[in-house]
């Protein structure tokens, strides 16, 4: 009989690819994870993993168990689900993970208005980059993720996943107030190719959405100056150290920048709910994300 706990490492695993990594994600020693792993090729009585270099490798028979890994843990949260519903009553902690803007503009909302509405359920919130809060996902570290679109995230036909799509939102144009464009009502990207550039660092979603447009604009932007706060980004391009492209719920006034919106197409983010799939009916989930849309809604 195979443990199911042990798949869970075994699909940790296949995410991330090194047995330290797995042992991260799941908050275990790397000797911990190994004796399981070895343990689940006892019971499988077959190889599954084949070392390469530093790197574990899964054998086909691992990719197989691996993909069965997935449906076995989203039936053990449908499990879950019904258990928990059949309890009556949704009360108990969640945790969810998003990025700073959508904790201050939308989760923050969503907590004030579960707190009148239903007491009893305690929100913990995680502050996790668009492109982090899947991976915390996936590892059990969080059981809702508030994100963005990126590249390298899971697709949305991803079984272990199911998406729930929020909103989308315009990035505009800050300048500094002495640009020349600073008088304009709209900017086209075109017309900032020859400026320094102000962006949020590679991995970071926002950097893919930038370099994207202005890619589509027909230049490579010259990025002089690279932060993940938008409250920074926007106090040098006040300072009049470069231009940049900020989502629209991260701007905040500041003296010395102008914001305009592009024009024609603006470049967007869109931001999406994911859990677990099988956790679709759990009383906790279901009221918690409820309330998000809710607050979404609003903006």
């Amino acid at each position: 009989m195979i443990d199911p706990r042990r798949l869970r490492v075994l699909r940790a695993l296949a995410d991330h690819g090194t047995v330290t990594a797995a042992a991260q994600a799941l908050y275990l020693t790397p000797s911990a994870v190994s004796q399981q792993l070895a343990a689940l090729e006892s019971e499988a009585g077959q190889p599954l993993l084949e070392r390469r270099g530093r790197r574990v490798r899964l054998t086909a028979a691992g990719v197989i168990l691996a993909e069965h890994a997935t449906e076995v843990l989203a039936r053990l949260e449908q499990a879950e689900s019904a258990l928990a519903a059949h309890a009556a009553g949704a009360a108990g902690t969640i945790t969810v993970g998003a990025f700073a803007t959508a904790i201050a503009g939308v989760l923050a909302p969503a907590i004030a208005e579960l707190a009148e509405t239903h007491p009893e359920i305690d929100v913990r919130v995680r502050d996790a980059e668009g492109d982090a809060s899947l991976g915390l996902l996936l590892d059990g570290g969080i059981d809702l993720a508030v994100a963005v679109e990126y590249r390298g995230a899971p697709p949305a036909d991803d079984p272990r996943l199911r998406r729930i799509p929020l909103y989308a939102e315009p990035f505009d144009a800050v300048l500094p107030s002495g640009h020349w464009l600073a008088k304009h009502t709209e900017v086209a990207l075109h017309d900032l190719a020859p400026d320094d550039w102000i962006s949020p660092s590679p991995g970071n979603p926002c950097h893919d959405v930038v370099a994207l447009a202005c890619e589509y604009a027909g230049f490579t932007a010259r990025v002089r100056h690279r932060s993940d706060d938008f409250r920074a980004v926007v106090a040098l391009a006040a300072a009049g150290a470069g231009v940049a492209l900020v989502p629209r719920s991260a701007l905040d006034p500041v003296d010395g920048a102008v914001v305009r919106p592009v024009a024609g197409t603006p470049p967007t983010r869109r931001v999406f709910a994911a859990h677990r799939r099988g956790a679709e009916s759990h009383p906790l989930l279901t009221i918690t994300l409820d309330t998000i849309r809710r607050a979404t809604a609003t903006r």
